[in-house]
């Protein structure tokens, strides 16, 4: 991990690690969480109160982008944030946080297809065709013992349908902001999505979640706040420090490190079950990411002020994807 002048390497592997470990134990806090909130009103909240720390970061109160632009930044928003992470939090319900991390990792691998799909300078190689095959494969790993039982139930097939759903849309919205919104400082562009989302969350949680109970625990409050303070508003505050400072090659690897945390985390905190379709089906995944992540040509050097998502450098090499 080379760094800038004046950046010591201990800082910088101090947000590095700092970084994945945040992201990687959303999934386990997301799970907790869950057994005292509704879904939808648990990522609402979250996302509020994410929206609202990284506000005195993102230059909004200072300077408000135009019209269109925040129009286009609300609806790529909903790609972004509201719709997925509306399915995520309602597919971790019946699904293990490991699944959903693994499933989760192969937006690498949508990434790149989407971006075949959208720009026209991204072309469909050989390696990505494998990376494509291989998070296949590993999907179907990873839910072997269920089909081979015959114990696949509707909710389990449902929760995995809506994580990948989620990831799809994900991949979509960064594509989306590469080719309309990479103008846009990554800081303001992330605060506006995640407020812009919020209400969007809030209103489906009051339309649907009316008649669920919501218990404000210690737990379910520490779960919010922990998510929003520490997995969304300062982890993104150490990559964007980080993206002036690493090469990208190595920013792209983090995905990877934060699956492996959740994933350790899932059979730790949760007790979730580790099985052979868990080591197959997610060794299988993140070989695909892996792959997926190679850059196809050096990456450009780091500029000191990053002004685009982290997912929209030339080439189009998957990065850290997620407010989450």
């Amino acid at each position: 991990m080379s760094s800038a002048p004046g950046a010591s390497r201990a800082r910088l592997l101090l947000a590095y690690i700092a970084c994945f470990v945040f992201w990687g134990s959303t999934w386990a806090v997301v799970k907790v969480g869950l057994e005292d909130l509704p879904p939808l009103r648990f990522a609402g909240v979250r996302m509020m109160l994410a929206g609202l720390v990284l506000l005195p970061f993102s230059g909004l109160l200072r300077v408000r982008p135009d019209a269109r632009t925040t129009g286009l930044l609300m609806g790529v928003g909903v790609l972004q944030i509201a719709l997925p992470y509306g399915l995520l939090f309602i597919a971790q319900q019946w699904i293990p946080s490991s699944w959903s991390a693994l499933l989760f990792s192969t937006y690498a691998v949508w990434l790149l297809l989407v971006g075949r799909l959208l720009l026209p300078d991204q072309p469909l190689s050989a390696r990505k065709l494998l990376s494509a095959g291989l998070g296949l494969a590993g999907i179907v790993a990873l839910q072997y013992q269920h089909l081979h039982g015959m114990g696949l139930t509707g909710l389990v097939l449902a929760g995995c349908v809506l994580t990948l759903v989620a990831t799809v849309s994900i991949a979509l919205a960064n594509v989306l902001v590469r080719r309309s919104l990479a103008h846009v400082p990554t800081s303001l562009s992330v605060c506006v999505q995640t407020l812009s989302s919020s209400l969007l969350l809030l209103a489906a949680s009051a339309a649907f979640e009316s008649h669920l109970p919501g218990h404000w625990t210690p737990r379910a409050l520490l779960s919010i706040t922990y998510l929003a303070v520490c997995a969304t508003a300062l982890t993104y505050q150490l990559l964007f420090w980080l993206l002036a400072r690493v090469p990208l090659s190595v920013i792209g690897v983090m995905p990877l490190l934060d699956t492996l945390v959740a994933v350790l985390l899932g059979v730790v905190m949760l007790g979730e079950r580790v099985d052979a379709s868990l080591l197959v089906g997610g060794a299988l995944i993140l070989s695909s990411a892996a792959l997926a992540n190679l850059p196809s040509s050096p990456p450009a050097p780091a500029s000191s002020e990053p002004t685009e998502s982290p997912t929209g450098a030339e080439p189009l090499v998957p990065a850290p994807r997620r407010v989450a």
